[in-house]
C-alpha cells in the first residue's frame, strides 16, 4: 500500500517549533522586565562600585573586614574618578567620625574623645622630677580609670637630670622636668636620634622652709640665701648668726634636693648665678618627702623644695618669705601665679618623645594631661595651673608635632610662658 503524503506531519512540526520559540521569547522578556540590577558597572565595564571600594565601611560605623585604614563614616565610600579605591581610603591620615587622627597622618591630629579611652591599651613609662611627680601621678591614676586599666602608666622620681638620661636612652616615653632641658641634654637626645616635644604643665614656687618653732627667720633676701648656699660657704657658714646679725647662735642644718633634681638646678642658678654651683655639706634627697621629715624634725633646719610639698605639710613646716628686691613676699597660690613671688617662681614641664606622641594611648594621655580635668588635678595636688590659653597653645604645639625647646637649650626664650609659646 502506498504511504500517505507527509505534508500534514511536517506542518505539525513547524507549528510546534513556532510555539516553542514564541514562548521562549515571552519568557525572556518577562524575566528581563522583572529583574533588579544589584550593581552598576563602572566606566571601564568592571565590577560594581561597592566591590571596587576596598575596606569600605558599613552604615553602622563599623569597619568592614579587609579594611586598610579607611576612615569610619556613616555612608559607604564611593570610588574616585579613576575607578580605583574610595576617596576616603586614598586619603592618608583621614579622621574618623569621632575626630581622632588615624596612624600615619602628617597633619594636625584631632583630640581623642574620652569615650575612646577604654579601647586603648599599652604601657607608658615616665620618670624625672620629684616636683612634677605629684601632678603626673594624679593624671596617671585618673587616666587609668578612664582607660579601664588597659593603659598602664609607671611614674618614677630619679630627678630631672636622671629622667633626661633615661629619656634620651629611649627608656621612657615622657620625662618630667622642673626646669627646661639643658643644652647638654638636647645634644644627648640628638646624638641618640630622639626628638621631643616640650610642654609646660604648671607653675611652681620654690619654697624656703624652717622648723615650725623657728620664730626669727621670717624673711630672707636672695643675697642671704647666697650666703648660706654659695659654694664658698661650705664648712664656713654653720650657724644662724652668721647669716644676719641678731639671729641666734644656733647650729644651721641644711636640706635640699639632690644634684640630679631640676629644683636644685633652678635654685642654684637663681641664687648662686650658676646651675649646680652649691655647697655640698647638706642633706640631699631626690624624694621631697624625706626632706619634709628632715626639716620638720630638726629645730636648726633650713631647706627648700617645691611649693606643693610645702602646701601638703603646713602643719609640719614654716615657709620663709623671700625678698627679691621688692619686699618680702610669702609663697601662695596667688603670689606664685601673678609673678610677685620672684625670682623663685618657675614653670614645670613634661617632655614627650616625638615617636611616642604618635602612639594613640600616649597621645590620649598627654591630651588628658592638658585637658580641663588635668588642670583641675594640677590645682588639687597643690600647684598653680596656667591660664587656659597656655594649655591651648601647648596642646596645639603637641598636635602639630613641634619638636625642640623654646625654654631651654643654648638660646632660651624669655618672657611669659604664653608669649613664648605663641612666638614659637
Amino acid at each position: 500500500m502506498q504511504s500517505r503524503p507527509t505534508f500534514f506531519s511536517s506542518g505539525r512540526i513547524l507549528l510546534t517549533l513556532g510555539l516553542i520559540l514564541g514562548l521562549t521569547m515571552l519568557f525572556t522578556i518577562a524575566c528581563a522586565s522583572s529583574s533588579n540590577e544589584t550593581s552598576t558597572p563602572d566606566q571601564s565595564g568592571g565590577d560594581s562600585q561597592a566591590a571596587q571600594t576596598a575596606g569600605s565601611t558599613s552604615s553602622t560605623d563599623s569597619m568592614a573586614p579587609g579594611s586598610s585604614g579607611t576612615a569610619m563614616t556613616n555612608e559607604t565610600s564611593t570610588p574616585d574618578q579613576s575607578g580605583g579605591g574610595s576617596q576616603a581610603a586614598q586619603t592618608a591620615g583621614s579622621t574618623s567620625s569621632t575626630g581622632s587622627m588615624t596612624p600615619g597622618s602628617s597633619g594636625t591630629a584631632m583630640t581623642i574623645d574620652k569615650s575612646e579611652y577604654a579601647s586603648l591599651s599599652g604601657d607608658i613609662s615616665i620618670d624625672g622630677s620629684s616636683t612634677v611627680f605629684p601632678i603626673t601621678e594624679a593624671v596617671a591614676e585618673e587616666f587609668g580609670i578612664l582607660a579601664k586599666g588597659n593603659v598602664r602608666v609607671t611614674v618614677g622620681i630619679s630627678g630631672t637630670g636622671g629622667g633626661f638620661k633615661k629619656f634620651c636612652n629611649s627608656e621612657t616615653e615622657i620625662s618630667d622636668a622642673s626646669r627646661p632641658v639643658k643644652a647638654s641634654e638636647v645634644n644627648l637626645c640628638a646624638d641618640a636620634g630622639i626628638e621631643f616635644i616640650e610642654i609646660p604643665v604648671a607653675i611652681d614656687g620654690l619654697t624656703v622652709m624652717v622648723h615650725p618653732d623657728n620664730d626669727f627667720a621670717q624673711c630672707m633676701t636672695i643675697d642671704e640665701l647666697h650666703t648660706v648656699w654659695g659654694p664658698d660657704s661650705e664648712d664656713k657658714i654653720t650657724n644662724w648668726n652668721q647669716i644676719r646679725d641678731g639671729w641666734p647662735d644656733q647650729r644651721l642644718d641644711l636640706y635640699a634636693p639632690g644634684v640630679d633634681s631640676g629644683t636644685f638646678d633652678y635654685f642654684t642658678e637663681t641664687v648662686n648665678g650658676e646651675s649646680q654651683a652649691s655647697r655640698g655639706d647638706f642633706t640631699a634627697s631626690e624624694d621631697d618627702n624625706v626632706l619634709v621629715q628632715g626639716i620638720s624634725g630638726d629645730r636648726g633646719s633650713l631647706g627648700y623644695f617645691g611649693y606643693a610639698y610645702y602646701a601638703e605639710n603646713t602643719n609640719r613646716l614654716k615657709s620663709v618669705a623671700i625678698d627679691g628686691g621688692n619686699g618680702c613676699v610669702t609663697p601662695t597660690d596667688e603670689t606664685i601665679n601673678n609673678g610677685t613671688y620672684a625670682p623663685l617662681s618657675r614653670p614645670l614641664f613634661i617632655y614627650v618623645r616625638r615617636d611616642s606622641a604618635e602612639i594613640p594611648h600616649v597621645r590620649a594621655f598627654v591630651e588628658y594631661f592638658l585637658s580641663a580635668e588635668g588642670r583641675q588635678l594640677v590645682a588639687e595636688v597643690g600647684y598653680i595651673p596656667f591660664p587656659d590659653d597656655v594649655y591651648d597653645l601647648a596642646l596645639a604645639r603637641f598636635h602639630n608635632g613641634a619638636t625642640g625647646t623654646l625654654f631651654g637649650g643654648e638660646n632660651p626664650k624669655k618672657g611669659p610662658v604664653a608669649m613664648v609659646l605663641a612666638g614659637g
